[in-house]
């Protein structure tokens, strides 16, 4: 049995392509392994954060884990930071962290270019980042491509710690979802959908209406050749959503080709907002059914717990081969 670990921001409204590259892969995985699930509200705050705002997303998005199929008697599911092990370790990974590789990481350069007043949390996350993942001595982290890199930060710094002190973290693995692992904007489709463009008619929303997400389907740009064919360098807006028809449909691209392939932009975008939808459905109805119950409280508890006592037993061993504290 592998373990694997996985934590989601609760900043802004999960989007399709969430879902598609992570919340509809993880059910499968808690059959054969140990999953931690970790709503990872520390991260979070590197930007600005409403305070009400903030906890309100992080209830919400432990009721969309759950409505995405994660059984909490199968893994755990919690809040980072209600298992303080998370900032602990996220300290001492960054002592060993060099200002040069944080400096280099893709997501800092972009969400500090030209903003004045940076905070030093957006340089300093890798390391609680890593420390999230190798404190559940973790075999494989599933993650979307846009987050190679950080894992890659999270395997040097545990081989650097491993190497320099004693060997007690596992080095994790990478895994990128295949099909469907980066899901692109509907109006600027060579950029990943994101949660926070600021163009609404961009990104489609777990929690859309089918009538919000019939629109900005049909609203989404494509190209005057009016021919239903993958090609994502010359064709990308239709190559994005044959991707998305194909995953919603459960088809491989060749099939949705094949099937569209006497049609218009037009019967297309409607066939892809009707898969949507349908597929949408059934996890909507779920979602406001734990949203509402006392159960997912009962749920965040437990899962706390849990994780506090397996993350616990790494953090002793971690200070220990540091010298820190009184630990024998």
């Amino acid at each position: 049995m592998k373990t694997i670990f996985s934590g989601i921001q609760p900043s802004g409204s999960l989007t399709l392509g969430n879902y598609i590259g992570a919340l509809s892969q993880f059910p499968a995985l808690q059959e054969e392994n140990q999953c931690y699930f970790c709503i990872v509200d520390e991260h979070a705050i590197t930007v600005p954060q409403d305070r009400l705002k903030l906890k309100k997303q992080i209830r919400s998005l432990a009721a969309l884990y759950l409505a995405a199929g994660i059984d909490p008697d199968k893994s755990v599911l919690f809040i980072q930071s209600e298992v303080p092990a998370h900032t602990q370790l996220g300290w001492m990974i960054q002592s060993i962290s060099y200002i040069g590789e944080l400096e280099r990481m893709t997501q800092f350069k972009d969400k500090s270019d030209g903003k004045d007043g940076v905070s030093a949390a957006l340089l300093t996350y890798p390391p609680l980042m890593a420390a999230d993942i190798l404190l559940y001595n973790t075999d494989i982290v599933p993650v979307g491509d846009d987050q190679k890199q950080h894992l890659e930060l999270t395997r040097n710094v545990a081989e650097r710690f491993n190497n320099r002190f004693n060997n007690i973290f596992t080095v994790p693995d990478i895994q990128i979802t295949k099909v469907g692992a980066r899901i692109m904007s509907l109006q600027e489709p060579t950029k990943k959908m994101s949660k926070s463009d600021t163009n609404l008619k961009a990104s489609i929303f777990i929690l859309d209406e089918p009538k919000q997400i019939e629109k900005k389907i049909k609203s989404a740009v494509t190209d005057s050749e009016g021919v239903v064919r993958y090609d994502k360098e010359n064709k990308p807006g239709v190559s994005n959503l044959l991707t998305i028809y194909s995953v919603a449909t459960n088809k491989t691209i060749a099939e949705s080709e094949q099937e569209f392939a006497d049609s218009g932009y037009g019967d297309f975008k409607q066939a892809v907002a009707d898969a949507v939808v349908n597929m949408l459905a059934p996890l909507q109805k779920r979602y406001y059914e734990w949203l509402e119950s006392d159960e997912l409280d009962e749920v965040l508890d437990k899962g706390a717990e849990r994780a506090q006592a397996a993350a616990n037993k790494t953090l002793r061993k971690a200070k220990k081969a540091m010298g820190l504290g009184r630990g024998k």
